[in-house]
């Protein structure tokens, strides 16, 4: 006697597939590998072109002071490194940090088309916190 095959019925999975949430992730990594490097500059300021020595790299994260063409202040530390700061705030902020970490490297960015007086006031604030080594940040020149 024939015996009919019974219709085939599909098994529920119990299992979640990952592969969509892995793409994802890995489309992420790429973006923030990307956009990392330009967040941690901080405030972003046009600079003057010097032939200087390069300082050694470090592997703290430096702080960074930047002095825009209004000769406000930006720290590159804490939430918005977009948002000025009065030189109290400043001061502040970098003796907090230095107290946590005492070694950290100072950095000014100053723009080319700051008045100079603006970008001394920002050393002045850093010698105010008791900070005496600091370095200033040039672009390199072209050689030629």
């Amino acid at each position: 006697m024939y015996k009919p095959i019974p219709p085939f019925r599909k098994k529920r999975m119990s299992e979640i597939n990952v592969v969509p949430y892995i793409d994802v992730m890995l489309v992420l990594l790429v973006i923030f590998m990307v956009t990392a490097p330009f967040l941690m500059e901080g405030y972003h300021v046009q600079l003057p072109e010097a032939k200087a020595r390069a300082i050694e790299k470090s592997t703290q994260q430096p702080i960074v002071v930047s002095v825009d063409t209004k000769g406000r202040l930006f720290l590159n530390l804490g939430g918005e490194a977009n948002t000025p700061l009065d030189a109290d705030s400043l001061v502040s902020r970098v003796r907090a940090k230095l107290k946590k970490e005492p070694t950290t490297p100072i950095l000014i960015k100053g723009d080319t088309h700051a008045d100079y007086g603006m970008v001394i006031n920002a050393m002045s604030v850093l010698m105010r916190a008791g900070i005496t080594d600091f370095s200033l940040i040039t672009k390199p020149s072209p050689t030629h």
